[in-house]
């Protein structure tokens, strides 16, 4: 039977929109990739009576239960005693988790409150996770044939937390290994990998398969189970030849991080240069390289050319195409990345150019129309796009951004730009 899992975060200040919830984020993507399916997500305050509703109703739909937050040692870290409440377990002091606490404030050369001690109350009989990146340690038990595990809210702690304490506690749960790998897309949308998939994923058990969208791009999960590792490859090679061949250009790696890093490991490996000059995007382009360790190697600079007076005069772009064509056009597109790979002496340059709104530029483009491009050793390549009225205003750079990198991965892998 598939596990059914619900995620309760606890915390007012989830409520209250003070942080993001990016534990929540992090548990989803992990329980995805270990084949375990979220069904509900929770959020509630710092409230014994509410946190104790969310629980009655995720032990009635729900066999794995996570929680994270208020596991620490404040009067509002209720969690434990709340959880310990609902499933009629006893709290006990754990004698390792004591010390380690203790440990923890002598090495830091911090002073300890006895409050701090309450981190060390666990569920009785439960497995604890040691936390050896804060003070509060997790844990895991069983109680009514629902797998209960509660882990620290701090995204320093929950995220190695989970990896490195929950994930080995979860595969016991799994009878056999579940193995994930993830295709990556630029250039579609999943509404239309979806389109192309519905029958086959419809027929599917083993492996199984499912689109996820993310900003600007799309992912394939392909996730099978098997009695071992190697023959739940096998059961995933024939079905990942498969959709590498129907999407062909479109996939830019399996199993990688991002766009941005795929193009920078084709650069250094290549030993070629990068330059960009951005103008919409203003400076996006540069970040999402220099965002990654290594990118010295690579990338020579960039220039953020956001009026006319600096595409002219530092990137060398003739006045004429700029009052021919306006800055936002193909012409100054391909002007500016000529004139960045000139003015850097790198070996490959990209550009961007176009109307990010909210409303439209003095030669009436439309919000979106964007032009982004490529100069190489081969020659030029100018990207049209028409990305429409983006809600943020970010995310329209976003999508630029990556579109100009598509055009560097696909120079790179000697594929059509288009």
């Amino acid at each position: 039977m598939a596990h059914k899992v619900e995620l309760i975060s606890v915390g007012t200040e989830l409520l209250l929109g003070s942080i993001v919830n990016t534990d929540a984020q992090m548990l989803s993507q992990g329980l995805t990739a270990l084949g375990l399916n979220v069904y509900w997500h929770t959020v509630v305050g710092d409230n014994p009576q509410r946190l104790g509703e969310a629980l009655e109703i995720a032990k009635k739909r729900a066999d794995i239960i996570i929680t994270t937050g208020g596991l620490g040692p404040t009067c509002d870290d209720l969690t434990k005693h709340v959880v310990c409440q609902t499933f009629g377990k006893k709290l006990v002091t754990d004698a390792e988790s004591e010390q380690r606490i203790r440990s923890y404030f002598s090495k830091t050369n911090r002073p300890m409150t006895e409050n701090n001690l309450q981190q060390a109350l666990l569920p009785e009989g439960c497995t604890v996770f040691t936390n050896d990146w804060g003070s509060a340690p997790g844990c895991a038990f069983e109680a009514d044939g629902i797998h209960v595990l509660m882990l620290p809210g701090p995204p320093s702690e929950c995220t190695p937390m989970f990896q490195y304490r929950a994930v080995p506690y979860l595969h016991s749960l799994s009878e056999g290994v579940i193995v994930s790998h993830t295709l990556k897309l630029f250039g579609i949308g999943e509404s239309a990998v979806e389109a192309q998939l519905r029958e086959q994923m419809n027929t599917m058990s083993n492996p199984t398969l499912a689109p996820y969208a993310k900003e600007g791009e799309c992912e394939l999960r392909i996730t099978a189970k098997a009695g071992t590792e190697p023959e739940a490859q096998r059961l995933l090679t024939p079905v990942l030849e498969q959709l590498t061949g129907q999407f062909g250009a479109l996939v830019y790696g399996v199993d990688v991080p991002s766009l941005n890093w795929v193009v920078l490991q084709k650069l250094k490996a290549a030993h070629l240069t990068l330059g960009t000059a951005e103008s919409c995007t203003g400076g996006l382009i540069a970040k999402l390289i220099t965002d990654l360790p290594g990118a010295s190697q690579a990338f020579k600079g960039g220039i953020v050319s956001y009026t006319n007076e600096v595409k002219a005069n530092v990137l060398g772009v003739p006045t004429s195409l700029l009052e021919q064509y306006g800055a936002v056009s193909a012409p100054v597109a391909q002007a500016m990345a000529e004139g960045v790979r000139r003015v850097l002496g790198c070996d490959i340059a990209l550009s961007s150019t176009g109307v990010a709104g909210p409303d439209r530029d003095d030669r009436g483009n439309e919000v979106g129309t964007i032009f982004v491009a490529i100069a190489t050793p081969d020659g030029c390549h100018v990207r049209p796009l028409s990305l429409g009225n983006r809600p943020v205003r970010e995310r329209l750079r976003t999508h630029t951004a990556l579109h100009a990198l598509d055009l560097l991965r696909r120079y790179l892998s000697n594929l059509s730009y288009e």
